[in-house]
């Protein structure tokens, strides 16, 4: 399984989902542009206790990264799907992608999706933090597959 943000616009954010890939032990993916650089203090503190940060692959673009040639099935989460997540069979091999936080995922980036998903939330609220977002996202794909850290 592999994390992925799709052009991310805070830096704190990324620092978050550099903490959340080290911790589950899994790949993070930026896909550039960001709204920040990256070598921006907030997210260098935000991973700071995590050591080397090569679990994190930076991609110049869409087309670097790749989208729907990678391995595995390209799982798009967003506020626009009509699945929920807690009724998707998830894969060892998935990656779990998300949009930018002030405007989503673009219309190629959703045809690329193999399976686009929401997180279930109040229906007065409008949406999740990114970080948040991923993490739950990430817990419940790691959860189902059986590749949670052995505690």
């Amino acid at each position: 399984m592999r994390l992925a943000l799709f052009q991310p616009d805070i830096p704190q954010n990324v620092g978050a989902c550099i903490r959340l890939s080290a911790c589950f032990g899994v790949p993070l993916d930026v896909i550039r542009p960001t709204g920040f650089t990256l070598d921006d203090r907030a997210m260098k503190r935000a991973a700071l206790d995590y050591g080397p940060l090569s679990h994190m692959t930076v991609h110049d673009d869409w087309h670097a990264y790749g989208g729907a040639g990678q391995p595995g099935r390209l799982i798009l989460f967003t506020t626009k799907a009509a699945r929920v997540m807690t009724d998707f069979t998830f894969r060892p091999d998935d990656r779990l992608l998300f949009g930018r936080e002030t405007a989503g995922a673009p219309d190629f980036v959703h045809a690329a999706a193999d399976a686009r998903l929401f997180i279930p939330i109040r229906p007065e609220a409008r949406s999740l933090n990114l970080a948040t977002s991923a993490a739950i996202a990430l817990f419940e794909g790691l959860r189902q597959t059986g590749g949670l850290p052995a505690s």
